[in-house]
């Protein structure tokens, strides 16, 4: 793939994937519920599905808006390394040239975040993670997902992309809000130690924050670490990232330093931000029609995409 043409757009995205775990046991995880003899039986072949699912999905993100397939994209509750393996390899992405970067967490679940990136268009230099502490009502350590953090050259411009995933309001949204907040507070760490170390650093936020744009969490980010959230009009009554309830919600978003609107010191400019949901990967029909299709509902088996469509930004490299 050749570098973009000057003024020519390119595709960032995240995409939580609703569950992509293999078919083996891993005793140090909680992944019994992904097993062939399981209440869920999760087979192999369906485990197939799956890869020939997402990956028939991420190639399309951005599709007609930009040149080629997405640079980076940014994955949520994917099990190890083995099923990015699979994933990176599949048939459908072969010709995209993504590696990935990826950590163990300790995350209960045995979920984590992951950073895909195709290699000839942007040169991993650092990784790390960051732990959320967190305690249950007891005051015991609730363990969550790291937050992933990857610097690299893209298009030969150092870039940063933090990739989150936050603790989820299935005990209810005020009950969980602190988790959130903390989660938050986590990043603007992360993103003043990259300021300190470069004022002028080209930063990028994205995530499945189980939160919406107005909500404080988010907006706690913004305000203290100067980021542009072009979400914040994305969501509406017809449109978000997943379905609640028949009520859309925008958790999935992708955040900017302000310096990406600075069209004098980057050569990148923001074009515009969407949610990838075209009808192939919607429920169509029925009264769940237009949300998204789902691998599953509860323990029964749809053989969908996921849970989430992906959310996407629009890139014009300069």
């Amino acid at each position: 793939m050749e570098r973009p043409n000057k003024n020519q757009s390119i595709t960032i995205a995240f995409y939580n994937v609703e569950n992509l775990f293999d078919t083996f046991n891993d005793s140090a995880t909680n992944d019994d519920d992904f097993l062939p003899g399981s209440a869920k039986r999760w087979t192999k072949k369906r485990y197939a599905n799956k890869l020939y699912k997402l990956s028939s999905v991420i190639k399309k993100i951005g599709d007609g808006e930009s040149a080629d397939h997405p640079v980076i994209i940014g994955l949520a509750e994917v099990e190890n390394k083995h099923v990015l393996n699979d994933l990176v390899a599949h048939d459908n992405l072969t010709a995209c040239n993504y590696q990935y970067v990826h950590f163990d967490s300790s995350d209960e679940r045995g979920i984590d975040v992951a950073l895909l990136y195709d290699y000839t268009q942007f040169q991993v230099t650092h990784s790390e993670t960051f732990s959320v502490y967190l305690e249950d009502e007891q005051g015991n350590r609730d363990y969550t997902r790291d937050i992933l953090l990857v610097t690299g050259m893209l298009y030969n411009e150092k870039v940063s992309f933090i990739v989150n995933h936050w603790s989820s309001r299935r005990e209810g949204e005020k009950a969980t809000e602190s988790k959130r907040l903390r989660a938050s507070g986590r990043v603007n760490y992360i993103i003043e130690n990259l300021k300190a170390d470069d004022p002028d650093s080209q930063i990028i936020v994205m995530g499945d924050f189980n939160d919406n744009p107005s909500d404080t969490s988010i907006e706690n980010m913004v305000t203290h670490s100067m980021l542009f959230n072009p979400f914040k009009t994305v969501l509406s009554r017809q449109k978000g990232s997943l379905n609640h309830s028949f009520q859309w919600n925008l958790f999935d978003q992708i955040l900017l330093s302000t310096n990406f609107l600075d069209s004098t010191n980057t050569k990148f400019s923001l074009s515009h931000a969407d949610v990838f949901n075209d009808k192939w990967v919607t429920q169509y029909r029925g009264k769940y029609k237009g949300q998204p299709f789902r691998t599953y509902v509860g323990k029964k088996y749809h053989g969908g995409y996921s849970d989430h469509f992906p959310v996407y930004i629009q890139l014009i490299v300069k």
